[in-house]
């Protein structure tokens, strides 16, 4: 997977599919995100590069139920690339 403004953009989108806000906020987060409960708010560092947004954002939608039924198909599909990378570099480690 590339992590281009582009990528970063279609992450974007599927987390607002599903509901959620994203927001870029300066502060001292220990995971470089935040999760405001209850209201479906990601806050993500602003200082991050979109490598560590893209990195950031797909930690949140693995940690979180997604109805895929809910998603367009190109959403679909770079839910799928997220898990497939993730599954490789959790057997690289």
């Amino acid at each position: 997977m590339r992590y281009t403004k582009g990528t970063l953009k279609k992450v974007e989108t599927l987390l607002k599919e599903i509901g959620y806000t994203i927001r870029y906020e300066k502060g001292s987060f220990v995971s470089g995100y935040a999760i405001v409960e209850h209201r479906k708010i990601a806050v993500i560092n602003r200082f991050f590069d979109t490598e560590a947004r893209i990195n950031a954002l797909s930690e949140i939608l693995s940690s979180i139920e997604v109805d895929e039924k809910s998603l367009t198909e190109e959403s679909l599909d770079m839910y799928y690339l997220l898990q497939v990378a993730k599954k490789k570099l959790e057997d690289e480690t």
